[in-house]
């Protein structure tokens, strides 16, 4: 892919494939831009978040790079980051609280440089906890939660979105346990549209163009309107 390296904090959003550093509260966040096909694009931004970088987890996670892909395939304009501490992105591991910082800086970045446009959120595991969590705050037009790790990060204690929103899950996850997932799902007032994937563990293995078809299975019904 013919990526562009841009200066920190472009004043609008690029019209390729770009990577460049946005300033965050911790310090410039690593950042990957890319944008979907003309014609067809839809007025809307998805943010792809990754998992624990504790575990390894950055914004080059195949998960990641793979909502990403069916998002942008969907015509959404698409922004992955590194959470800080992680790749090049400066700062410290937070355990979802700065990191939840850092996603509000890149969304006002986004709303910045494309006001008025749709804001989608998708994340993966933990990432899925950070845009979760912040969902309410940032405003987010719809959501995205593939293996939301209900049952290991405490998922109560703030406002939960009642927005489009979409949770895939692994029936055979290792890392998080599928049951606490559908509990919790239950236990909600207003539940997510859920997608249960069988023989499927956490990282897709096998499966991530099927994990691609359910995203944009879902995605089409929530698409802003297309780009004049």
């Amino acid at each position: 892919m013919n990526m562009l390296s841009l200066p920190a904090d472009p004043a609008s959003f690029p019209e390729q494939a770009a990577s460049f550093m946005l300033r965050g509260p911790a310090g410039l966040l690593e950042t990957i831009t890319d944008v979907a096909e003309r014609p067809g694009a839809r007025r809307g931004v998805a943010i792809v978040c990754h998992p624990n970088p504790v575990q390894g987890g950055t914004m080059h996670n195949k998960v990641v790079t793979m909502v990403e892909r069916a998002l942008r395939e969907s015509g959404l304009d698409t922004v992955r980051f590194n959470f800080r501490g992680t790749g090049e992105s400066e700062g410290a591991y937070d355990e979802g609280n700065g990191e939840g910082d850092d996603l509000g800086a890149v969304a006002d970045w986004v709303r910045r440089v494309r006001p008025g446009e749709a804001l989608w959120l998708a994340g993966f595991s933990f990432g899925s906890y950070v845009t979760i969590r912040n969902a309410v705050r940032l405003g987010a037009d719809a959501l995205i939660s593939i293996a939301p790790p209900a049952g290991r990060w405490p998922f109560d204690g703030f406002e939960l979105p009642t927005c489009p929103w979409l949770v895939v899950m692994g029936e055979e996850d290792e890392v998080v346990e599928p049951q606490a997932v559908f509990d919790w799902i239950d236990s909600l007032e207003v539940k997510p549209e859920l997608v249960r994937m069988p023989e499927t563990g956490h990282f897709f293995h096998r499966r991530l163009m099927d994990l691609r078809g359910a995203v944009k299975a879902e995605a089409r019904r929530w698409l802003p309107p297309e780009r004049t």
